[in-house]
Formats: C-alpha cells, structure tokens, sequence
C-alpha cells in the first residue's frame, strides 16, 4: 500500500463509529441502562477539566471581575487580580466583554502580549503583533490557514505532510479544507521520533498525485508525547526549506515537557538561531492555545498563530479572514492571562506558582506510572512520553477479536474502545482516530487526570484487559 493510499484509508473516516458507540454508551447511562459502573470516565480527549483537574485560580479570579465588574471592589479577590481585570476592561469597547472584539484578528492589547511572551520564551527573538491572530481556538485557526492553501485538483490538488499518527481532529480538517493528507510515519520504536529518511520517503509518493505545499509538525507529539530536540527540529527546518513547504507546527502542549534532559524549544526560536540563510526564507505558522496543560481551558475556545515570513498579501489575508464576525473577548482575555502569568512581586504567584507545580507534577508522575502499568499487561506495549498530556500504546490483540471486529465493519481498536466502555464504563480514543491503520492497533489516553481517577481508570481497564484475554485465549 502506497502512502497516499493510506492517506485516502484515513480520510474516510474510522473515527465516526468510535465516537456514535461512545456516546450510545454515555446516553444509555444517562437514561438509566444497567450497567456494572457508576459513572463514565472519559479521557480520550486532551480535556483535563473534564478528566477532574482543578483550574487555575487567578485565570478564573480575573474573568470572574471582568464579566461581573462588581468584583473589582470585592477585597475577597487578590489585588492583582483585580487590577488585571480592570487593564482588560479597559481595552474592551465600552468596558464589557459582551462588546465585539476590536479588530477581526484580535485585541490589539492582547496581540501585544502575546508577542511579549514570545519573546521571552525564545530569548529575545523579535515578535511582531503584526503577525499574531487570535480566534476561537487552535483547530479554527489552523483551518483559516488550510482553507487559504487549498488549491488544484487530482495531480495539482494541495498536499499536506502529516505525521502518523497525528492529532485525532486533523485529518478531518484536511479533508474540510479540500487538501491531500500526505502520511509520514513516526518511528514507534524510538519514541515516536521524527525521521529525516522517512520524509522525504513520503515527499517521492506525492509525484503525480498532489502537489505538496506544507508540514505539519506537532511538538510535544499529540498523541504519541515525543519531544524534538534541537537536531531534530534542524533537520525538518532544513527540509521544509529546501523542499519549499509552509511549516505548521502545533506547539499546544510546550508548556509541557517533563522528559529527563529534555527542553522546551519551539520552532521559530531554532529558525531563528540557524542564521539568515533560513530565517529569511522558511514560512512558518507556530499555534498555541487555552487548550495547553497548564491551562487546560478547553471550553473557552481560544488560540492563536504566528506567522512568520508569509507574504504581506496572504498574512492580510488571515488576519482578515474572520471579517466580518471577530474571535469571542472572553477567550481573549484568557490567553492574555495566559501568556502574561503572575510575577513573584504578585500577590497571586505563590498560589498560582503552587497551581501550575502541581499540574506539572501530576502529568509528569501519571505518565510514567501509566506507561509502566500499560507496558505490564499482556498484549500491550507502551513509548514512555517526554511531554504532552496522552499516552499511545500499541495494542497486540487476539486474531478473533480482529476477525470479529472486521464482521462488524469496525477497526479492532474501535471495538476494543466500545467493549471498554460497556463493559467498564472508560472511554479511551481509538487509534485509527489518530491515523493508524491496521495491523497497529493503538489506543489514545489522557493522563493529565487527578491521580485517584486514573488511579481508578487503569483498575477498571485492568480488569477488561484481563477478561478480553480470557475471552479469546
């Protein structure tokens, strides 16, 4: 099977069955079905909040006073977070954040931030607001860029490099936007790592087919928890320059990476320290957005980009793009908490210090406690992650599940996930989500969850493992 092959297998959509069981199981809970379980645990999104984690304080502290400004004179909330409240008032039109936002790219305020952030994260790298777009999270900003690409049809139709496996809502958004999925394959047997050989291997399926104009790169890894570093990262800039791609890289999760001797380096940082020769050239897209694990405000729908290079013409382009609507306030006064965080001269840093500690601590502990606990069952085989919030085993199942499953019209590990969920009440992701294709089973879960719910999650997958194994011996 060619690549493009396996990119047309992945388009048709095996995520569809997976999510319909899902949610009859969910709904016949809900209607008072009996079931051996009290309540349905579901971590196979990156929605921690639902998983059971806490938010952070001064997040909710500062837009509680900005959508009741009453609070601003409440002295039950910490100084600092009112007076943040009161400068995010202050930039929204008549003081309200029911007003619609000021531009169609975003809050100018908030804009500005962002770039401030950048530039520290990435030791000084100029940010210009200029190049910043906000919108109502990272999948419709990633879309606006993917609609703008697509062009062509059959041989000249806009292709996309995407790694296998990628994040669960990707392909989807390729097929939206009319482009050609391109599979490149992450080597599973190094950590999910990124291989020059293999990109380029994918790059020669494309002749005649497609005409590739962009990679897409997810760091930390969604869902495999792979973390590149400098080398790596090198590699792909140099290839994305010499092949003349648009990078896009989704960098959600860089507020978490716990592997040991591992970094936080995003890619415009590296583009910009490899020298002119490609700072100058290589057309970048960088995402962040609410959804991030500090955070992990999912609900808000919040995001935004950063071009870097693009032509004068395209980037009015984006940030027109939302015109004549604009992004929500709300979401935007979150990424400005976001990105402008508490100071140690505030009043809220220690809390909010103690906050992002213990999210960090808990991610970090439950994946290697959960890694360890997968890689002990029979049957199933797990790449420690290094950061992100999910982990990707492989799952080695009975011939006559597989046989059964294919009677169904199902992939295995969707039937793995559904079985999982009648039976016991979890609900995982099913890797054919992500694009694996059989026979690479593989099963999607979140660990940023209190550490007792995960606790209780792998008692209750142990259990199913064990039956399933007895069941088709």
């Amino acid at each position: 099977m060619s690549s493009l092959q396996e990119g047309d297998l992945i388009l048709r959509g095996t995520r569809a069955p997976s999510r319909l069981q899902a949610a009859r199981g969910t709904e016949e809970s809900a209607q008072g079905a009996e079931k051996p379980f009290q309540q349905v645990m579901d971590v196979s999104t990156g929605d921690p909040h639902r998983a059971g984690m806490k938010p952070v304080s001064f997040v909710r502290q500062v837009l509680a006073a900005c959508v009741y400004p009453k609070l601003l004179d409440e002295k039950s909330l910490p100084l600092d977070a009112r007076q943040r409240a009161n400068t995010l008032l202050g930039v929204c039109s008549g003081r309200s954040v029911g007003s619609y936002s000021a531009t169609a790219y975003g809050i100018p305020y908030v804009c500005k931030s962002v770039t401030e952030f950048i530039m520290r994260r990435d030791g000084g790298v100029s940010s210009n607001p200029e190049d910043i777009v906000i919108s109502s999270g990272s999948t419709k900003t990633l879309l606006m860029v993917l609609h703008l690409m697509a062009s062509g049809e059959g041989e000249t139709r806009t292709g996309v490099l995407t790694p296998m496996p990628c994040p669960h809502t990707l392909p989807t958004l390729l097929n939206m936007a009319g482009l050609t999925l391109v599979p490149y394959q992450l080597l599973e047997d190094q950590g999910w790592a990124v291989e020059l050989d293999e990109l380029h291997r994918a790059l020669r399926t494309t002749r005649g087919h497609c005409s590739p104009r962009a990679i897409y790169i997810s760091n930390p890894g969604n869902p495999t928890g792979h973390v590149q570093d400098r080398k790596s990262i090198e590699e792909v800039i140099r290839f994305a320059a010499t092949e003349g791609l648009v990078l896009l890289a989704d960098e959600v999760y860089q507020d978490s990476v716990y592997g040991q001797g591992k970094e936080s380096l995003s890619y415009k940082r590296v583009l910009f320290e490899m020298g002119k020769e490609y700072s100058k050239k290589v057309e970048l897209v960088s995402f962040h957005s609410l959804s991030s694990a500090c955070m992990g405000e999912c609900g808000l729908r919040g995001a935004y980009m950063e071009a870097v290079n693009l032509d004068p013409a395209v980037m009015k382009y984006l940030r027109d793009a939302q015109a004549p609507s604009s992004p929500p306030v709300l979401p935007q006064l979150a990424l400005e908490v976001m990105v402008n965080p508490p100071t140690p001269e505030d009043p809220s840093y220690k809390t909010y210090s103690q906050e992002i500690l213990h999210s960090m601590t808990t991610l970090s502990q439950n994946a290697q406690r959960a890694c360890e606990f997968l890689n002990d069952l029979s049957g199933i085989k797990c790449q420690p992650a290094r950061g992100g919030i999910f982990l990707f085993p492989r799952l080695h199942l009975p011939p006559q599940m597989v046989e059964e499953a294919k009677m169904l019209g199902v992939e295995a590990d969707v039937l793995y996930c559904q079985r999982l969920l009648e039976e016991e009440g979890v609900r995982l992701g099913a890797g054919c989500e992500n694009g694996q294709v059989d026979p690479n089973f593989h099963i999607r879960l979140c660990v940023l969850a209190p550490s007792d719910t995960l606790d209780e999650i792998l008692a209750r997958l142990h259990s199913f493992h064990l039956r399933l194994l007895e069941r088709f011996p």
